[in-house]
């Protein structure tokens, strides 16, 4: 398909603010905590995959809502460097900009967010002539984006009429409405859930199970597996694929660089397990630096590892 944009993101635009310790415990009662790290990075699912998409030489625009202050601006610079198209970012001054901080104990960490900004963007605002510039609508981040979902069923039927492919990685549902989710699996070409996530909406027990039932519903299922690497079905075809042995700084963001990864290899005609190697190299050396973004490979440094 010959149009300007490879994929498309309408999405959650904030920073990160990440304190690292690997021996990290907060005390309240006054108390103050040493940590070892300070960063503020780009944060937020959408952000972070764009920023990985762009990396891999993806043409990617983001949609999304920032406030008129230093943290939208810290936002929207740090994108653009990155060679994400940021033209379609709302700047709304009624607003500020949603902030997440981190607490990263290495592997395992806890997310304090203010939601601000990030939940401003409705469908409505993704219009049919953006829709009719892309060649793939990719949506991530759907319980925080409170104000995208009571339309994002019609705005997936609509990228549909516009011959998008879509994928999803809805992240986890903090108040377990997953119902709400195999209705929008309908739509997806591929679905991108981690175990918990796969295991809750097809209410299996297992990972094989899982899979096989929600690749019923979309035609290609991908699952992360962490440190074990991922999973992935598309009909009968069942591939895995291990995770590399790196460095590990933090595992923010290394999801979303698997689905960028991933999805590189879907939208340039790849086989399953070609698809799913290059997601897994992607999710894995985005894991060596702080942050989600500052070690995203390219896609010549991924292809030295397939």
């Amino acid at each position: 398909m010959d149009r300007e944009i490879d994929i498309l993101i309408p999405g959650e635009i904030n920073p990160d603010l990440i304190l690292s310790d690997a021996g990290l415990e907060v005390l309240f009662g006054q108390h103050e905590t040493l940590v070892e790290n300070f960063a503020m990075t780009i944060g937020s699912s959408s952000a972070i995959f764009a920023c990985a998409t762009a990396r891999l030489g993806l043409r990617t625009t983001l949609i999304g809502v920032v406030g008129d202050d230093l943290f939208g601006k810290f936002m929207c610079t740090a994108l653009e460097k990155r060679g994400v198209d940021i033209s379609q970012v709302v700047v709304d001054s009624r607003v500020s900009t949603g902030l997440s901080v981190i607490l990263n104990r290495r592997s395992d960490r806890a997310i304090l967010t203010y939601l601000g900004a990030i939940d401003r963007l409705r469908a409505e605002q993704v219009s049919d002539d953006l829709l009719a510039r892309a060649r793939h609508l990719h949506v991530c981040s759907v319980f925080l984006q409170h104000n995208l979902r009571p339309g994002l069923g019609m705005l997936l039927d609509r990228a549909k009429k516009f011959g998008l492919t879509i994928s999803l990685d809805t992240n986890w549902a903090p108040r377990g409405e997953w119902e709400e989710v195999k209705r929008w699996l309908s739509y997806a070409d591929v679905f991108l859930p981690n175990e918990q996530e796969a295991l809750a909406i097809s209410g299996k027990e297992n990972v094989g199970e899982a899979l096989n039932a929600l690749s019923k519903i979309s035609r290609i299922v991908a699952i992360k597996l962490g440190s074990k690497g991922a999973i992935a079905q598309m009909g009968s075809e069942v591939v895995t694929a291990k995770a590399l042995e790196v460095p590990l700084v933090d595992t923010v963001g290394a999801g979303d660089s698997f689905d960028a990864g991933f999805l590189y290899g879907f939208l340039n005609g790849w086989d399953l397990e070609r698809s799913l190697r290059l997601g897994v190299v992607c999710g894995s050396l985005s894991t060596r630096a702080a942050g989600g973004t500052d070690a995203q490979p390219t896609i010549e440094e991924a292809a030295q590892y397939l």
